[in-house]
């Protein structure tokens, strides 16, 4: 069997190995055991031996190779990570790292949350930002297979965050991840917002969203405060009601534009995660977009993104 070439093309063939051997229905993906597995039989003089957490100040995971006279790789997890999903996303991503970058970083990979610390020290910002995309590609495509998410949810289907948060546990991650994965393939306008202490973090818009231009540009600009009538900026008990949609009027989170607000408080109650859902339309003139922020950007903004 080739060697993938891509992280979509290295997931799509791991899934294809678990739909054979566990069926279909066979989620969340053991990513400690598929990792072990996998790198055992394709790599067996190189193979991922260990998969655990440890003690990892300012880092979420790693790659590590083993210790001179021992071969293959461990992957760790920051110990003090306390989200199921989030630790889940971060095994999935540093199994991307081991699978696409280990050859070129033979001193190992160090994840953290605001930078990337490379054991080659030499590599480039530009180099260090591809090769965490890509992990977090893989990671992606690896837990939440479009094939699969699009049987649980069709992308003509308007969703709330109940059949969302279902998505989220039978993948195993956290619900940011679901509903960013959802705005990868849904036809509907949709935007994702991440707010903390009255201000947007980052947000991200589904592609039928991005060209009506309904996009809030939350990298290299000021902050953009959250409007004062939405859910977001009212985090009150009324959050807990909230999860099915309310309807707003124009001039709220966009001009000339109703929106269906949903909101609720991230799993460590110190943000805002709002879905904004907008009517269909094929054009959208009464706004100004703004070009898509990177994904990888938007990741590093948040602690709960993984």
């Amino acid at each position: 069997m080739s060697e993938p070439k891509t992280p979509q093309a290295w997931a799509n063939q791991i899934s294809a190995i678990l739909n054979a051997v566990l069926g279909t229905d066979r989620f969340p993906v053991d990513v400690s055991d598929v990792a072990k597995e996998i790198s055992r039989s394709r790599f067996a003089d190189d193979p991922i031996t260990l998969v655990k957490g440890a003690d990892l100040p300012g880092f979420e995971g790693a790659l590590y190779p083993a210790p001179p006279g021992k071969k293959g790789w461990g992957i760790l997890y920051n110990n003090t990570i306390r989200s199921p999903g989030r630790i889940c996303f971060t095994l999935a991503h540093e199994f991307g790292h081991y699978l696409l970058h280990r050859r070129t970083s033979p001193q190992g990979i160090q994840c953290g949350q605001e930078n990337v610390a490379l054991g080659s020290l030499d590599s480039d910002r530009e180099t260090q930002k591809r090769m965490e995309k890509e992990a977090d590609t893989f990671a992606a495509y690896l837990l939440m297979p479009f094939d699969d998410f699009r049987r649980q949810i069709n992308p003509r289907e308007t969703v709330d965050m109940d059949r969302l948060s279902a998505c989220a546990e039978r993948y195993g991650v956290s619900l940011i991840a679901v509903i960013r994965r959802w705005l990868e393939y849904t036809e509907k306008r949709a935007v994702l917002v991440v707010s903390r202490e009255g201000f947007i973090l980052w947000s991200y818009s589904s592609e039928p969203a991005r060209k009506t231009k309904a996009v809030f540009r939350t990298y290299g600009c000021d902050p953009i405060e959250i409007p004062p009538a939405s859910l977001a900026a009212n985090p009150s008990d009324s959050l807990t009601d909230t999860r099915t949609g309310v309807d707003l009027p124009i001039n709220v989170w966009f001009a000339e534009e109703e929106v269906k607000e949903m909101a609720v408080p991230s799993e460590q109650y110190d943000f805002v995660i709002s879905l904004l859902l907008l009517k269909d339309r094929d054009r959208h003139p009464g706004l100004e977009g703004e070009p898509e922020e990177d994904a990888y950007d938007c990741l590093m903004k948040i602690t709960d993104s993984r």
